[in-house]
């Protein structure tokens, strides 16, 4: 297909062919290859069904022998027909990701929507051969009927409970989980750990290979991923300990209390920077950046905290800028990618985001803690300065902590470095991994007429091929591999994340003068808006994504999202209590589910060459989010010239604009997602 379509190039350029016959002749291509997968993964299913009918004949036979040496090759022969079905769905699997591929080939080459055009006409016909590839038909039935009879032949001795009980079988045959992945990645099925290690846009690579991991072994470190986690908290937390108190403490330094959005931003602002060079600094280290890190953190919180008594904000936004430029969140999220093999690295990238989620909620939770007032040594200790010097004592202990306890993984040039799979729970059967280069049907190792033909692939594609596998060295070549529906969804990133920073930069000044809320009952309600962070994941990992498509409910969460913007302005009528607090969660958790869609769709949309090295997509994802948070905080303090009467709907009407436009975008974008 990646020949097509150079010669399509090679024939507009010579005859001026028309687009219109390229795209009719490609879809025509492309409609015969998915039918031939489709018909040979019929006809795969219908060997499989018709083995598991002799199968069964012999089933019942040896289960009233109660011979356990013919019940054990039976048993055996149910796996064999296992493996077979993994190397099926193997199959069908690097199709789906082939069809992905050959669709953003043509749409880069030739400036089209052809995937657009694609998807809408085919996915969503009746008779759609395409949805076949994506949602399979018949699989369940084929994994049930293997995981009944092997469960009935474990429980021949006299117990009749079958797997419809959920009893018999505590531990399920590691064929059937294999399986079950297998069908979970097609189908994009996923689990509360699945959908919120996803929020951690740790790239991996597409394909499903089984590759030993006995080189990452030797760079993992339980400890040293313990010191990661802590560092991600210890840093959420440090974030929004500040945010009850950032307007009073202003306002005691003799500034305007909406200057506490420069207060919250200038951490961002540094971040900006900082995410770059810390990047880039973990190629060569993780040790030496997380030191350093904790090291400008101790300084920059002590800064703050001393402000008060020099009575200078200069001073106090230095600290805040300091602790922005120790934010090491790709240093710990390159450790989890580089150093933490396959079969943790999901529950690593979830315990990330829980470390994230935890330290958002604890801050505001601390701040509410940390209530008193007393003076050692002319140093004044209370609500605005406590939580610095907290801080700064929570990052000397762990820079002690890290000094005795991390272990620096050897390192090795990022180009040779050994990709890896992306999904755990794969077989380890040597068998099914080398069969998996073998043909499926006898029938099909012949080659057909043409055949060498089309197999042919130019010198120029091979070389495309290996460019794949090269992590990209500069910001503008990660920008240019950035199709249109990537840079939508880092678009929706960036709303989401504005949005988010609006509800909580400013709820400490909006609540005080609207409210004349007491900085105790804004950290309780920042603490409860943190706490819905897991539940949400919770009910939307286990079941929304289950339901629907990740693209519907991408779309449905945006304009959830826009319903809470538009229910928090202040209309005619008094503002109240309960319009702010049921604006504002619906506004937070609605941004909560879309960041984990949107996370998860741009990990598949994303090019692979964005998996790896400096310019990575979670480095893009940071930044994207960080922008965002420094604008939003930017448009708080700005906006808090004109009146705290008009703050609210000042600071509302760009998240709004941006709300609609992402929706728009995300609609033009809308069946590229697939």
């Amino acid at each position: 297909m990646k020949k097509k379509v150079k010669q399509y190039v090679q024939q507009i350029e010579v005859s001026a062919q028309n687009r219109q016959y390229v795209l009719k002749d490609f879809s025509r291509i492309l409609d015969k290859q998915i039918e031939k997968i489709v018909l040979f993964l019929l006809e795969q299913q219908g060997q499989l069904s018709s083995r598991l009918s002799s199968l069964r004949e012999q089933h019942d036979a040896f289960i009233q022998q109660a011979d356990d040496s013919k019940l054990s090759e039976l048993k055996e022969a149910y796996r064999d027909v296992g493996r077979d079905l993994l190397r099926l769905l193997f199959f069908v699997e690097m199709n789906a990701i082939g069809l992905r591929k050959i669709l953003k080939k043509f749409d880069k080459r030739f400036g089209y929507k052809f995937t657009n055009y694609y998807v809408k006409t085919r996915a969503n016909h009746p008779y759609s051969q395409l949805r076949q590839v994506f949602k399979h038909v018949g699989i369940s039935a084929v994994v049930g009927t293997i995981s009944r009879n092997i469960a009935d032949l474990q429980d021949h001795q006299g117990s009749h409970v079958s797997i419809y009980d959920g009893l018999a079988m505590p531990l399920p045959d590691p064929i059937i989980e294999s399986i079950c992945a297998a069908v979970d990645r097609l189908t994009n099925s996923t689990n509360f750990l699945e959908y919120l290690g996803k929020h951690a846009l740790i790239m991996q690579e597409e394909l499903p290979t089984v590759l030993e991991d006995h080189v990452v072994d030797e760079r993992y470190h339980f400890m040293s991923l313990t010191l990661n986690l802590a560092s991600t908290f210890l840093y959420m937390v440090n974030t929004y300990i500040i945010v009850p108190t950032a307007d009073n403490y202003s306002l005691n330094l003799g500034a305007a209390a909406t200057v506490c959005g420069a207060v919250i931003g200038s951490m961002a602002v540094a971040q900006v920077f900082s995410s770059v060079y810390f990047s880039a600094w973990s190629n060569k280290s993780y040790m030496r950046p997380l030191l350093f890190s904790s090291i400008v953190l101790l300084v920059g919180n002590t800064l703050y905290a001393l402000a008060y008594d020099l009575n200078s904000i200069y001073v106090l936004l230095i600290g805040r800028l300091l602790c922005g430029l120790g934010s090491a969140r790709a240093v710990n999220r390159r450790y989890i990618s580089d150093c933490v093999p396959l079969r943790m690295r999901m529950k690593a990238s979830a315990g990330f985001v829980s470390a994230s989620a935890l330290g958002m909620a604890s801050g505001p939770a601390l701040a509410y803690l940390l209530q008193t007032e007393f003076k050692i040594f002319k140093i004044t200790f209370n609500e605005d300065t406590l939580p610095g010097w907290f801080m700064s004592l929570a990052w000397f202990i762990y820079l002690l902590w890290l000094w005795f306890s991390f272990r620096e993984p050897p390192h090795e040039e990022n180009e040779n470095i050994v990709t890896r799979p992306a999904n755990s729970g794969m077989i380890e059967t040597s068998a099914l991994e080398n069969g998996l280069s073998q043909s499926l049907l006898l029938s099909t190792t012949e080659n057909q007429p043409g055949e060498d033909e089309d197999h042919e692939c130019d010198i120029g594609e091979e070389n495309s091929e290996e460019e794949i596998h090269k992590p990209v060295t500069s910001i503008v070549s990660a920008y240019r591999l950035l199709t249109p529906s990537v840079k939508v969804q880092l678009f929706v990133y960036f709303m989401l994340k504005y949005a988010m920073e609006v509800v909580l930069a400013e709820s400490s000044v909006i609540t005080s003068f609207y409210f004349v809320w007491s900085t105790s009952n804004v950290a309780i309600f920042l603490a409860f808006l943190g706490l819905t962070v897991l539940p949400v994941n919770i009910f939307v990992g286990s079941y929304i994504s289950n339901m629907f498509e990740e693209r519907q409910v991408l779309l449905a969460s945006e304009v959830m999202v826009c319903l809470g913007i538009l229910l928090s302005f202040q209309v005619i009528i008094p503002y109240s209590v309960p319009q702010y607090v049921c604006s504002a969660l619906i506004t937070f958790v609605s941004a909560e589910v879309l960041e984990g869609v949107n996370l998860s769709l741009l990990s598949r949309v994303m090019s692979s060459r964005l998996s790896r090295g400096t310019y990575n997509g979670g480095l893009l994802s940071t930044e994207a989010g960080t922008l965002a948070r420094v604008i939003a905080d930017a448009t708080i303090t700005l906006t808090g010239y004109w009146g705290m009467s008009r703050l609210l709907n000042a600071t509302l009407l760009p998240s709004l604009f941006i709300c609609i436009c992402s929706i728009i975008a995300t609609c033009f974008t809308y069946n590229s997602l697939y």
